[in-house]
């Protein structure tokens, strides 16, 4: 049995295969397209699903679309033409409700069935089935399915998910983030971790002010008061009324961050956690489960996933780790995997790296192409980790790019930029001349799996980078929020070994098997992707090394003109399993 899920057509894009109940791999369009958040129908993604799984298009027995499209244009519709006539609104309900099958057919060149999953079913099913768990409740928050913004159920792998209660658009809590967000001069659908990562520099004062754009009732429900939002507008999502409750002018994207955008920022978490605690406590008492499966766009608030599971009302959590509108794909093919065979595809995903991956043909022939004598390490993998483990000690900053790409926004290990926790000024270096980024915004440790709780107040595997805790040990300046906080990814030996040993090999000079881990990418762009993506960031940004796969690149090994071909150069067509060479050079 052979399903692909599809996410498309609002943001981030992505599709995930399915073979036989397993997911075989699962990728990000704009990785391909190098548009950030590209929001097309994801060819590039299924092209690549199809050939990882050694598939063809005929081969396929279902689409699996993440959403209802009529059911969310209906919605859309609703809001941007209250009155309008119902001709009007019929016809242009056939017209747009038809896009996402008419682009599966056209775009995708699909002829078969496809099936269409409901938004949150699509995220419920993504945690589900990604959590190994026998049965569990349900969670998901976000900011608008069709009409849902968050949901409560529960699911067993004999009877599949079952949603029991909504609340429903315009009421939501992502949507909530998110026009706050937009308050702070931040952009919506993806600077929302922006201001997780600036509250901890403020003071929750402005909490009660904030607790007026929203009023709890009884059970899973609460309600926005709709005088401080504005859905409609495509400017901005929030009404003058917004500032003046807070009493603040609203922030200007060019503006300086001040104390009161800190606290306000501060203000805003306190208020989503303290909402997620009360519906969690709901759920556990109409799901009586101890485990619970979370997703949603809200799930990737790491900082809210560590005081739910802390302060919660679950013994275990799962948070599926691309828990935003891209992990539908998975969802909504494992949910129709599940209807049609009546055999659950779960099995506890324990490894994010579900996406491309470049061949060593590929990297051999690019670095003739462009001149680059690099240090080849093919014959000697530990040689090539006690040098990077060596580098990384004296101080440099190495691209690391290995293996399959990972699958949610986080860099765990296969496409991320290294470095020496320890370094004072490590961390304003990579933001200012790496990453062209805010100066407020933390960076992530990678550690040993088997060490974590040596150095940070963490009694659980964290692989996927979605929780928070504090950092027991000092001396690790670049990796320490102003709250001392981090958010921590564990490295198990088994599922990584190579990112596993060069932890270790650093460890044994360090005393630290720590290191800082940030996404290989510059600010604005899609993380890289191809070989080529990844010598054209560390050409561009000010990374000291690049290992890509077996060989160790320095600045110095590219010549000039590679140096200016890749700095001038369009995004790259990465190849597909036919052909030998990138035609880019």
């Amino acid at each position: 049995m052979i399903v692909i899920g599809i996410s498309a057509l609002y943001h981030d894009s992505a599709c995930a295969v399915f073979v036989d109940g397993k997911l075989v791999a699962a990728a990000h369009e704009e990785r391909f397209t190098r548009r950030r958040y590209d929001p097309g129908m994801p060819v590039n993604a299924f092209r690549f699903c199809l050939e990882r799984a050694g598939l063809g298009i005929d081969d396929i027995d279902r689409i699996a679309y993440y959403e209802n499209p009529r059911d969310k244009l209906a919605r859309q519709l609703s809001t941007a033409l209250p009155s309008g006539p119902a001709g009007q609104r019929a016809s242009l309900f056939k017209l747009d409700a038809d896009r996402p099958m008419r682009e599966i057919r056209q775009v995708l060149g699909y002829s078969g069935r496809v099936e269409f999953v409901a938004h949150h079913e699509s995220h419920a099913a993504s945690a589900f089935y990604c959590s190994g768990f026998d049965d569990a409740a349900l969670f998901v928050a976000d900011a608008v399915g069709e009409w849902t913004t968050t949901s409560y159920g529960s699911a067993s792998n004999s009877d599949g998910l079952r949603l029991v209660e909504e609340v429903r658009f315009p009421h939501s809590l992502g949507l909530l983030y998110s026009a706050v967000t937009n308050y702070l001069g931040f952009d919506v659908n993806s600077d929302e971790y922006k201001v997780m990562g600036l509250a901890p520099y403020g003071k929750p004062r402005f909490r009660e002010r904030l607790e007026g754009l929203l009023a709890q009732r009884d059970g899973g429900q609460y309600r926005l008061d709709l005088r401080y939002f504005d859905f409609r507008s495509d400017q901005r999502m929030f009404t003058d009324a917004m500032a003046e409750l807070i009493g603040h002018p609203a922030r200007r994207p060019e503006d300086d961050i001040t104390p009161e955008h800190e606290d306000i920022a501060a203000s805003l978490q306190a208020l989503l956690e303290t909402v997620l605690l009360e519906k969690l406590r709901h759920l556990k008492e109409i799901v009586p489960s101890p485990r619970l499966c979370y997703a949603g766009g809200v799930a990737l608030n790491c900082v809210a996933n560590s005081l739910l599971r802390r302060k919660g009302p679950f013994e275990d959590i799962f948070v599926q780790p691309a828990a935003g509108d891209a992990g539908g794909a998975i969802g909504a093919a494992a949910l129709v995997h599940h209807r049609l065979t009546g055999r659950s595809p779960n099995r506890r995903l324990s490894d994010a790296r579900l996406g491309f991956e470049e061949s060593a043909a590929h990297i051999s022939d690019l670095l003739g192409q462009t001149g680059i004598i690099a240090q080849d390490f093919r014959r000697d993998t530990p040689a090539l980790v006690e040098a990077t483990a060596s580098a990384l000690a004296d101080g440099a900053v190495v691209g690391w790019f290995q293996g399959r790409a990972e699958f949610g926004p986080r860099a765990l290990g296969a496409r991320s930029i290294l470095a020496d926790p320890r370094k004072d000024g490590m961390r304003d270096r990579i933001n200012s001349l790496v990453k062209k980024r805010e100066a407020f915004r933390p960076f992530a440790p990678a550690v040993v799996a088997e060490r974590a709780t040596e150095f940070f107040d963490l009694d659980i595997g964290s692989p996927f980078m979605l929780e928070t805790a504090p950092v027991k040990a000092l001396g690790l300046p670049a990796i320490t929020h102003v709250d001392d906080s981090a958010r921590v990814q564990t490295v198990d030996k088994e599922a990584d070994p190579l990112f596993h040993a060069l932890l270790t090999a650093f460890g044994g000079r360090t005393g630290n098997p720590i290191l800082l881990n940030t996404s290989f990418n510059m600010r604005g762009e899609p993380i890289v992707n191809s070989a080529a993506d990844a010598l054209a960031c560390f050409v561009r940004s000010r990374l000291d090394i690049l290992v890509l796969g077996d060989f160790l690149i320095r600045r110095t090994d590219v010549p000039e003109w590679c140096a200016k071909r890749l700095l001038d150069a369009a995004p790259y067509k990465v190849p597909t399993a036919s052909e030998s060479v990138y035609t880019f050079f």
